[in-house]
């Protein structure tokens, strides 16, 4: 990195500070994370909020948005402006090459927000969460060294489901604030007018049946983002499966709640919370599902995925002992995995008769 490690560690204990007050939730997975990852994954999360926040304030205009585009392009340029996420970005983004077109379409989506867009379909709801969730999910893929399209699309999986999960647990706050992420479809279907529901937002029955949809829809993803868990590096796997499982949990609260999104906010507790991190600690050697069953790319994420093949990438070999190490176990565990698929194909041929 160009700027002393003093300078850098000073910028990252300010977004530690950010993600500690920030995200309870993101915390604790990321204390899981080994250090080469959790300081990089830190300085992503701490941009990620601050500019959030701007974005979510009741005063946010497209100026505001125009300032945040102008702080990126700083970041890219090498010279970001006086502020640690900044700062730690910069340094990040160069590092693991990560292409401007991810957290530029990030801050599109904290755009839509200050319009107080609205979204007609699902397909329409997942094309903001691509972009306010789905980005963090390939930019920390990036991070842990991965840049395949297939684990690239189970990342951004996971960013739509917590995505998901985080509209059906705050319908009420967003409410209070003007705005509504469910699919107007969806709510139609159920007899909720929009804007009559708006101007005075209860829970009743019919929404009930339409949280309970997206709950359904975000748990097929959490489902389908468990396949990639297996690509990353074996270190890194317990805590993005313990993010996976304590988000899915949110889910779960919300279920035990009668799914009243209005009138209460669900909580994961900390103490289910550890029993949820020692579960996600079986991930360094879980086998998962296998690849084959894994879908193509949602279409709402495609974008992110091209975006990186197009990106240049410099492999770096260096670093210590450790992750020297930790890339040569990856790569054995990869040559174990096409061994053991060629197997299962040699196998199904020999079954429909392809040998004989």
């Amino acid at each position: 990195m160009n700027r002393s490690s003093n300078h850098f560690d000073d910028d990252l204990n300010q977004c530690v500070q950010t993600m500690r007050d920030g995200s309870k939730s993101f915390f604790a997975a990321s204390r899981v994370l080994p250090s080469r990852v959790r300081d990089p994954a830190t300085a992503l999360y701490a941009f990620c909020r601050i500019t959030d926040d701007i974005a979510d304030a009741a005063d946010a205009t497209a100026e505001s948005i125009h300032t945040l585009q102008e702080r990126l392009t700083a970041i890219y340029a090498g010279h970001p402006g006086d502020i640690p996420a900044d700062r730690a970005l910069s340094e990040v983004v160069r590092a693991f090459d990560i292409p401007k077109e991810l957290p530029l379409a990030l801050i599109e989506g904290y755009e839509w927000d200050t319009q107080y867009r609205t979204y007609e379909t699902f397909d329409d709801l997942l094309d903001y969460c691509a972009r306010v969730a789905g980005t963090v999910g390939a930019m920390m893929c990036l991070i842990m060294g991965k840049r395949e399209p297939e684990t690239l699309a189970r990342a951004c999986d996971l960013g739509l489901a917590m995505q998901l999960t985080n509209i059906a647990r705050d319908v009420g706050d967003d409410a209070l604030n003007g705005r509504i992420y469910l699919p107007l479809q969806w709510l139609r279907e159920e007899g909720i007018n929009k804007e009559e529901w708006l101007q005075n937002p209860q829970f009743n029955e019919s929404l009930s049946r339409v949280v309970a949809r997206l709950l359904k829809e975000a748990d097929l993803l959490y489902k389908q983002a468990e396949i990639g868990i297996i690509d990353l590096p074996w270190d890194c796997r317990p805590a993005i499966q313990a993010a996976r499982l304590i988000y899915a949990e949110i889910g779960r609260e919300l279920e035990r709640l009668n799914l009243d999104s209005v009138s209460v906010r669900a909580v994961v507790s900390k103490q289910r919370k550890l029993v949820l991190l020692t579960h996600a600690a079986s991930a360094i050697i879980a086998k998962f599902s296998s690849r084959r069953m894994a879908k193509e790319a949602h279409r709402s994420i495609q974008f992110l995925i091209d975006a990186v093949s197009k990106t240049p990438h410099i492999r770096h070999y260096g670093g210590t002992i450790y992750e020297r190490l930790t890339w040569v176990v990856d790569l054995l565990e990869r040559v174990e995995e096409r061994k053991r698929e060629a197997e299962l194909s040699v196998e199904d041929r020999f079954q429909a008769g392809g040998l004989g």
